[in-house]
């Protein structure tokens, strides 16, 4: 295969993302007559759902740490299967920074392999399956070591079978606390709760939608029923407010909450363990997207989410998406929306290729509208900031407390995480605020505005995420050596 984009035979569509949606779209694609590149920051294809242990570690069985590993593995092979007949072009470790125009085509320019190397290529149609990561909400000593992603927990667990610590609490809100939980204390970690901010009672409004997916409630019951096995306690609506310890994590604070998520006075309680999981959802990952101008929405869990249609389209020409960034629904919806993409994109590159399948869209339908009520019942409430004290950093990169975040709004006039990142540095560090940008929304008060126009359903006027013309760190001698433009 070639060594970088810039060495590839022109292409009818690039994939961007090798994650549920990307691998399916691809391997559809080709099946359907198109040629095709495959372009992933990582070096095996999965994405952050389907990770493989490090070769070396010798795993023997790396099935037995997945969720739906069967629906994984044919789509591998079928992307070995491709690569070797020369439909599908496979470029692993291709960070894409940017896509441009390129007379009625695109263009796409890559940060490729270890050394960094420039990267570029032509191609018809894009379709973008960058997926989502996890969404964090600050609380009182959440910087010591031993606090952990919840997704991150299952990373260390799934790539390089490693435990965050041996009495791990698992926190935040979301179905996936209950998979870490179990994933944890299967792998031989002690789990003395697992500590949801939602109320499970949150889904009774949404019964027509878990009736439509019972293989959901079934999964929901053999998570439930794993963590009674275990005798690991479930504690609803409440939230780590504070984690305690010197050199590492020692014990963290529990309390329960109201229905607005403020702690409830009196009700706080220790819980001693050496490692916190936690996690508040997934965040769609739209820096490409909104780069391009794609058209975004506020799905039902607060977070930006593409507009797209029946087909996958989004707003742009030639711009399709899968996945989380249509709105976050797991690796089935995923895979779902991948095979739906890559039909539409044949039809409209191949003369006579037939439509998606209507039974993929019943069942994309189904599927998206569990996701949209998982979304509502998790969507952190407005008063989780009621557990911060000033002196907590919100933005770890540029180290910047709550105190002054408030400060930037209570007396500098901020009203907008612009604005706020403006006056205090927030959002301005290595991760470029995907730690923080939650956070940072909430306390300048977009997360009520959001709240209120939800409630009222009512359009929010706030659904444009930052723009940025770099979706990565990109060496300047890449900019250096782009052509000139002209006009």
């Amino acid at each position: 295969m070639p060594s970088s984009a810039s060495d590839a035979a022109p292409c009818d569509l690039a994939v961007v993302g090798a994650g549920p949606a990307g691998l399916a779209a691809a391997v559809t694609a080709a099946g359907l007559g198109l040629r095709v590149a495959l372009l992933d920051a990582g070096e095996r294809p999965g994405g952050q759902y389907y990770r493989h242990p490090a070769p070396g570690l010798g795993a023997e069985r790396p099935e037995a740490l997945h969720h739906g590993w069967a629906a994984f593995a044919p789509r591998e092979a079928a992307l070995r299967a491709h690569v070797s007949a020369g439909r599908i072009t496979y470029l692993p470790g291709h960070h894409v920074w940017t896509v441009v125009p390129d007379g009625g085509a695109w263009t796409l320019h890559a940060v490729a392999g270890p050394e960094e190397a420039a990267a570029t290529l032509h191609v018809r149609s894009v379709l973008l399956a960058t997926g989502s990561y996890e969404r964090q909400l600050p609380f009182p000593g959440w910087t010591l070591p031993g606090v952990v992603g919840a997704g991150g927990a299952q990373a260390m667990l799934k790539s390089g079978l490693v435990l965050p610590g041996k009495r791990v609490v698992v926190a935040g809100s979301g179905p996936l606390l209950l998979a870490v939980a179990g994933s944890l204390a299967a792998a031989g970690a002690r789990v003395p709760a697992v500590v949801e901010a939602a109320a499970y009672t949150a889904y009774a409004g949404h019964v027509p939608a878990l009736l439509r997916n019972p293989g959901k409630l079934a999964e929901a019951a053999t998570y439930g029923s794993a963590l009674l096995h275990r005798h690991i306690r479930l504690l609803t609506r409440h939230a780590v407010t504070e984690v305690h310890g010197t050199d590492r994590v020692e014990a963290v604070t529990v309390a329960r909450l109201d229905r607005d998520w403020r702690p409830v006075p009196g009700t706080a309680r220790r819980i001693p363990c050496d490692a916190l999981a936690v996690g508040h959802g997934l965040v769609p990952q739209l820096e490409l997207a909104a780069g391009l101008g794609c058209a975004t929405r506020r799905s039902a869990d607060g977070t930006f989410a593409l507009v797209l249609d029946a087909e996958q389209r989004t707003s742009v020409p030639g711009i399709w998406s899968a996945g989380e960034t249509g709105g976050i629904g797991g690796a089935r919806l995923a895979l779902l929306e991948g095979e739906i993409a890559a039909y539409a994109i044949a039809a409209r590159t191949i003369a006579g290729r037939p439509p998606a399948p209507a039974a993929l869209a019943r069942r994309r339908a189904r599927l998206r509208a569990f996701a949209e009520a998982m979304g509502a019942a998790h969507r952190p409430g407005v008063g989780w900031t009621g557990w911060l004290r000033d002196d907590t950093d919100v933005c770890r990169c540029e180290e910047v407390p709550a105190g002054r975040i408030r400060e930037a709004v209570a007396d500098l006039g901020a009203r907008d995480a612009r604005t706020v990142k403006l006056l205090t540095r927030c959002g301005m560090g290595w991760c470029q605020g995907r730690m923080c940008g939650p956070a940072v929304a909430a306390l300048a008060g977009e997360a009520a505005a959001s709240h209120d126009a939800a409630s009222h359903n009512t359009a929010s006027h706030d659904a444009v995420p930052d723009r940025r013309p770099l979706s990565c760190p990109v060496p300047l001698r890449h900019l250096a050596e782009l052509p000139p433009v002209e006009g």
